[in-house]
């Protein structure tokens, strides 16, 4: 086990109506508030938007909304905000939404104490050391967003799609309420769900020996995921289930499934290069994406996948041959996703592959990518050809 830090300062408040109290946390940090949403008409005319404008109204909070956040957000939109936070003396920046929404306001919150740009932020090209505080109200659960460290920004011009992650971007609070996301359509929890499980996997999926607390956590959450996923699609209303979903979607990536290892975020590191050209749900990119990244992996690292497939899956071991009972956990994770009815190659997802080898450019023009295994450029190509 390597040696770690490990800290998470975001306040989750969990469970039915708990978006009432948004007000109330939000005040302690000032008066005049970003609120930060998609702005269609299913948010506007939701039940939870309203009890989150009377939350804040009820603490005489003033508001300036932000509206117009879409998957994969984009830096044209957070440079829009944060020229607001700049002219209206912003304190709070509130997001209604999944991750896309949370990751703009991120986005938008560092940019606000910065006077350069805040793509500097995303090209390493300058650390943004401070932030304006961002809470939440989440209402898709898929990307962890509510309570981890970095945010997934696009830039339009070169549809270049990078990460920036600074622990001071977790939002000070998250609430999650169960209930606020029985509506969200049965496609977006499916892909949400695959999200959850790839968080997981590229830290399952490590060379660090002797990590048996973190792997159990692990298989843990992964089991939960399986489990109750399918609940939530055939049942969106079992509330039982989403509480289960919601909750494993936060500890898949708040950063306590990395304490002690070294994980490898190879498929995360191509799937933002690819959804950036494609638009792709980031969760389509990964269930695209992971079952080809472990067959073209796995055979030099046979116990641990054939420890996945044993753990996570319930394939009896064969000590015999244990490269089989790996090849048959990495054919169990993919009937399962099969089965939600995310796409499995670009064809099905209907992509244009003509520009893969640029993509494969990207990923790798800082060098080769992977915890587990590292990846050149050749390899990434050959995973992408695999994929299609």
């Amino acid at each position: 086990m390597r040696n770690f830090k490990f800290q998470n300062a975001t306040k989750i408040i969990f469970g039915r109506g708990m978006a009432s109290c948004v007000g109330e946390e939000i005040r302690p940090y000032g008066k005049r508030v970003l609120f930060h949403h998609y702005g269609d008409d299913f948010i506007l005319n939701s039940a939870i938007y309203q009890t989150v404008l009377q939350s804040l109204q009820a603490q005489g909070l003033e508001i300036v909304e932000l509206t117009g956040v879409q998957p994969n957000p984009v830096l044209s939109k957070v440079r829009e905000g944060i020229e607001i936070c700049k002219r209206e003396n912003i304190d709070f920046i509130l997001a209604l939404g999944g991750g896309s929404v949370i990751d703009s306001a991120k986005a938008i919150g560092l940019g606000a104490t910065y006077d350069g740009d805040v793509w500097d932020h995303y090209t390493k090209k300058h650390v943004i050391q401070d932030t304006l505080p961002v809470g939440v109200v989440l209402t898709i659960p898929a990307t962890g967003s509510e309570s981890s460290a970095g945010s997934v920004i696009t830039n339009e011009e070169g549809h270049i799609k990078l990460l920036g992650s600074n622990g001071r971007t977790r939002p000070v609070f998250a609430i999650m309420d169960p209930e606020v996301t029985f509506t969200v359509p049965r496609y977006v929890m499916a892909v949400g769900g695959v999200d959850m499980m790839s968080h997981v996997m590229e830290r399952y999926f490590t060379a660090e020996p002797h990590v048996e607390l973190t792997d159990r956590l692990c298989e843990a959450t992964l089991r939960t995921i399986i489990h109750n996923l399918p609940r939530t699609l055939q049942e969106p209303t079992d509330y039982d289930a989403r509480a289960e979903i919601v909750f494993a979607g936060n500890l898949a990536h708040n950063g306590l499934l990395d304490c002690g290892r070294v994980p490898d975020w190879s498929c995360h590191f191509i799937s933002h290069i690819l959804g950036g050209f494609t638009n792709l749900a980031h969760g389509a990119t990964l269930s695209i994406l992971t079952p080809h990244w472990m067959e073209y992996v796995y055979r030099e690292h046979v116990e641990r996948f054939a420890q996945f497939a044993v753990r996570v899956w319930d394939i009896p071991y064969d000590a015999a041959h244990p490269e089989k009972t790996a090849a048959a956990g990495i054919e169990a994770l993919r009937s399962f996703w099969r089965g939600l009815g995310v796409p499995l190659t670009l064809t099905e997802a209907g992509v244009s592959c003509d520009r893969l080898e640029e993509i494969a450019t990207l990923v790798t023009e800082d060098g080769p990518i992977g915890g587990m295994r590292k990846l050149d450029k050749q390899d990434v190509l050959n995973i992408l050809n695999a994929s299609v």
